[in-house]
């Protein structure tokens, strides 16, 4: 990437998007991969190949939303996504303040988005690494939820196992839904996506409560 790439045509600083999940043929379609899945869904709509091995990931650049943007997925395990992401900042020469990171989050229903602007892990180990590397929890996310929508004795093995067929479709469409609001962000701010995309959430059915 280099030295010279860390601004757009506009002279703003490139976004970096980042999905997070775990390398290998074996994990592709887990839970926990729905942030790479979110990279793919952008990469399609901008044309984008995210295929270059650079900072310890998969990396692709191209323009999104009018912006020049960095998609990357690390290839480090989930654990260690902070790895790759500090080097992926480094060498893109650019502040937490200009990335978004697309991952899970048990704590949301199947189907739910939720943009926040920074903010604690939430206990998901991807993003606890990214904070703990880089020092900072000041980066924006797009988290896709996952909720076991039974009780799960090993959450572990819940967010690693393959999907199943109707867990597969909603997971494209969160993909793609997490991609619109990448642009949003991009194209209208943060704010815009949060009030478009964060009021998907339900009100509680009283009959549960």
């Amino acid at each position: 990437m280099g030295g010279t790439a860390n601004l757009d045509s506009a002279g703003a600083p490139i976004r970096l998007i980042v999905g997070l999940g775990n390398p290998g043929v074996e994990y592709a379609w887990t839970p926990h991969n729905l942030g790479f899945m979110g990279v793919d869904a952008i990469a399609e709509r901008a044309g984008i190949r995210v295929q270059r091995p650079e900072a310890k990931s998969l990396v692709g650049l191209g323009q999104f939303g009018g912006r020049e943007i960095a998609l990357a997925k690390p290839h480090t395990m989930m654990n260690l996504s902070g790895l790759a992401v500090r080097d992926l900042l480094e060498r893109l020469e650019c502040g937490p303040a200009a990335m978004v990171v697309l991952c899970d989050d048990v704590a949301l229903p199947w189907g739910m988005l939720r943009i926040r602007e920074g903010g604690s892990a939430g206990g998901h180990n991807g993003l606890k690494s990214i904070i703990g590397t880089i020092g900072s929890s000041e980066f924006a996310r797009v988290r896709m939820g996952i909720q076991p929508d039974h009780p799960v004795d090993d959450l572990a093995a819940f967010v690693l196992r393959p999907m199943r067929k109707a867990e597969l479709e909603i997971a494209a469409e969160m993909a793609e839904q997490a991609a619109e609001a990448v642009e949003l962000i991009l194209t209208r701010g943060i704010a815009e996506a949060m009030n478009r995309f964060n009021r998907r959430v339900p009100p509680p059915d009283e009959s549960e409560i």
